[in-house]
């Protein structure tokens, strides 16, 4: 594991209440599962502006520098994340699984490693040992499950909640740590230029749904009464009046607000 060379890409995020700019929750993650495989020998890379406080809170968590590409606001980081790590000796590449700010489209790790010609593993959850150019992984999978994978080094891995949480920023560590600037191409991003922002909507909410495993549970639950006695039987009404009807359900469920 020592022998790894590993680089963590983080970002700056944003509070949930305030939006305030701070560390990436994600991001944190994959720097925890960066220093718990190589400690303070991880490297911590972002493209973006290299006057940005919020960044600090990842030297924070233990480590003395972190790289930044220069960039302005609407540039298009992936040609200069591509460049740096073609270059470079680095054998596993950690990122979030999506950004807390900008675009936020969650395809970053798979533009990068096509450009790479890597493999890409999506919800990385532990590195369990490395040998002979080989890692071995669990990545996370929905309810709670693990699958085990044996990926070729190099690659690039994707963390999500399922990940290590992160340790505290420590605030000395943080404004000790060295924030250094590198200069690069800039490569103007057309969506950004073109695109209107607004907020992000809060998903709609999904309507309860009966999980049986069994024939029997299955039938139970089809054949068991209501509880709730206040729904209605709709019979020989007009297309106007059902349609009301189910509008009036859902907003009383809160799949429509």
């Amino acid at each position: 594991m020592t022998e790894l060379n590993i680089i963590t890409l983080v970002s700056v995020g944003a509070h949930p209440t305030s939006g305030r700019a701070r560390r990436a929750e994600q991001d944190a993650r994959a720097v925890e599962l960066g220093l718990r495989l190589v400690g303070p020998r991880l490297q911590l890379l972002h493209a973006g502006d290299p006057q940005e406080e919020a960044l600090r809170a990842y030297l924070g968590m233990g480590l003395d520098a972190l790289t930044v590409l220069a960039q302005p606001p609407r540039a298009d980081a992936l040609p200069a994340l591509a460049d740096y790590l073609a270059g470079s000796n680095v054998q596993l590449v950690l990122t979030g699984s999506q950004a807390e700010t900008g675009e936020g489209s969650g395809m970053l790790p798979f533009l990068l490693a096509e450009r790479l010609g890597w493999p890409v593993v999506v919800g990385l959850a532990e590195v369990e040992q490395v040998e002979n150019g080989v890692a071995q992984v669990l990545q996370a999978l929905p309810r709670g499950q693990r699958r085990r994978l044996r990926v070729r080094l190099p690659f690039l891995a994707s963390v999500d909640n399922a990940a290590p949480a992160a340790r505290q920023s420590a605030f000395g560590p943080a404004r000790r740590g060295q924030l250094h600037s590198d200069t690069v191409a800039v490569v103007d991003d057309p969506l950004q230029a073109e695109a209107q922002w607004q907020p992000a909507r809060p998903r709609p909410k999904r309507l309860k749904v009966i999980k049986a495993k069994t024939g029997a549970e299955r039938m139970k639950a089809a054949t068991a009464k209501a509880s709730g006695g206040g729904g209605q039987v709709l019979k020989d009404i007009s297309p106007e009046a059902g349609a009301e009807a189910i509008f009036k359900l859902l907003l009383e469920e809160g799949v429509l607000r």
